[in-house]
This record gives C-alpha cells, sequence and structure tokens, in this order.
C-alpha cells in the first residue's frame, strides 16, 4: 500500500482528483479537524479514518502506523489530510513543504497523473497481513495448501550483558534492491508447487521490536512453503544490498564495517 499526504490550501481538491484517478482501493486517514472546509463535506475514499483529541477511527487513540496497519490488507493507497509534519511523501497544492513530491501552485494547475506515477516511485508500507492478503488473492490461490511466512524484527540484545540496542537503520541501493527482490520471487516461483512469493524489506528507522522483513509464500503443500520460506529470507539476506546501521544506548555503527 502506498501512504502519501496531501497539504496546502487547495489540498481537498487535489484528493478529489486523485480519488478520481487512483486504480484501487483507497483509505484516507484525516488528522485533527480536518473533516469539512466551509461546511463542505471532504472528499473520501473506499475507507476513512479521523484521528483528533477526542474520537479516534475505532475509540482505541489510532496512530498514523496504526491505521496504516489497519488499511494495508484492503488497500491500494493510504491518502492523509492534516499532518505536515508526518514523515510522508506529500503532495502539495497550494502551498510548501520540505518532503513534496509533487507540488502546484492551485488546484486548476494539478496533473493528477503525475503525481500517482510519483506515488508508485515511493516505498510501499506492508505488513505481514497485507502481504498474506495478496497472496489470498492470486489467481493460483485455488492450488493452494499452505500458507508459510518469515518476520524478522528489531532484537533489543543477544545476551543480558549487550548494551540495548535502540532502533536499526536501513539503506538500500536505489532501484537495485527492489529489481533484486524481484528477480528471487520470480526465481522461487519458478519451483514445483510454489505458486506466489513476496518479499519485503522495510528502510528508514526500525525501532527495537518492531518488524524489519517479512517472507510470504503461497504453495500446494507445506513442505515446498517452509523450504521456500528459509530460501528466500537467505537469499534476501546474502543478495540484495542493503546497509544496516545500528544505534545502541552507548554508540552507533554501520554493521557491515564491523563484519568486514
Amino acid at each position: 500500500m502506498h501512504a502519501f499526504t496531501v497539504l496546502g490550501a487547495d489540498a481537498e481538491s487535489a484528493l478529489e482528483q486523485l480519488l478520481a484517478e487512483l486504480n484501487g482501493r483507497v483509505g484516507t486517514v484525516r488528522v485533527e479537524d480536518a473533516t469539512t472546509d466551509g461546511g463542505v463535506v471532504a472528499a473520501r475514499g473506499d475507507t476513512e479514518y479521523v484521528l483528533d483529541d477526542g474520537w479516534r477511527a475505532s475509540g482505541d487513540g489510532l496512530s498514523l502506523d496504526d491505521a496504516f496497519d489497519r488499511l494495508a490488507p484492503e488497500h491500494e493507497y493510504a491518502a492523509v489530510i492534516g499532518a505536515p509534519e508526518a514523515d510522508l511523501p506529500a503532495i502539495v497544492v497550494g502551498g510548501t513543504h520540505e518532503n513534496a513530491l509533487v507540488t502546484a501552485d492551485s488546484a486548476a494547475g494539478f496533473d493528477a497523473a503525475a503525481a500517482i506515477e510519483a506515488i508508485h516511485d515511493t516505498d510501499p508500507h506492508e505488513t505481514l497481513e497485507s502481504l498474506v492478503a495478496s497472496v489470498k488473492r492470486s489467481p493460483k490461490a485455488d492450488y493452494a495448501g499452505a500458507i508459510a511466512t518469515f518476520t524478522g524484527r528489531v532484537r533489543a540484545k543477544e545476551d543480558s550483558d549487550d548494551e540495548r540496542t535502540q532502533y536499526l537503520e536501513f539503506e538500500k541501493y536505489e532501484g537495485v534492491a527492489e529489481q533484486r527482490m524481484r528477480s528471487i520471487e520470480s526465481e522461487l516461483e519458478e519451483r514445483d508447487g510454489v505458486l506466489d512469493v513476496r518479499l519485503h524489506h522495510r528502510t528508514g528507522r526500525v525501532a527495537d521490536g518492531d518488524d524489519i522483513v517479512f517472507v510470504v509464500v503461497l504453495a500446494g503443500h507445506r513442505g515446498e512453503a517452509f523450504e521456500t520460506v528459509e530460501d528466500g529470507i537467505n537469499r534476501l539476506k546474502d543478495e540484495v544490498p542493503l546497509f544496516k546501521k545500528e544505534v545502541t544506548n552507548d554508540e552507533t555503527f554501520w554493521v557491515h564495517e564491523r563484519e568486514t
């Protein structure tokens, strides 16, 4: 699921144009009191969450990440309104912003098709649940008797004497990392009984205890599913150009420099 924020004086008009052009289900997330503009009901996608200081989408104080996690299994896009501080690609119409992906002076000059193309170039927000939901929608799902998964997470300590890891930060070789993961998926799918494979590795800062990487395999039987999951994570770690920085309570270092 591609997540982005729409900002500026003409944000609602820009969102309305995007909703008309986007091919797939769109969830909208509204932060604070951004539900109306001058008495006019705001543009809405297929699902809407409103986050403010009182009532929240499901009454349990959702954060942006919580909302994205809930939307991701059944939506292709999440559009955020009213969160200029969010670390998200920004569509800015009638204003400026440091994270601007696309800008326009007004709604009249906004090119929704160009904005959608730029959105597709951003990293998607994926969860284990969204990847499992994706393989269940595979046209080959009728032949599947197993789904096997692997989730890698940030480990706080190797043992009790270690300094606690606060977070890991991942950088990727742009373009090459995604291409290599897609190639690995395709090669694994050529195996007998393997129907669909999804690999996803998060980039940026990932906090202690949070998920980093997912492998999901749809297969005819459990044997080929389990074997392919193990081979998938091993190949991802060995072949995909990703660089990891570790930040503990005492120090910061690039892991590959420690290993050489």
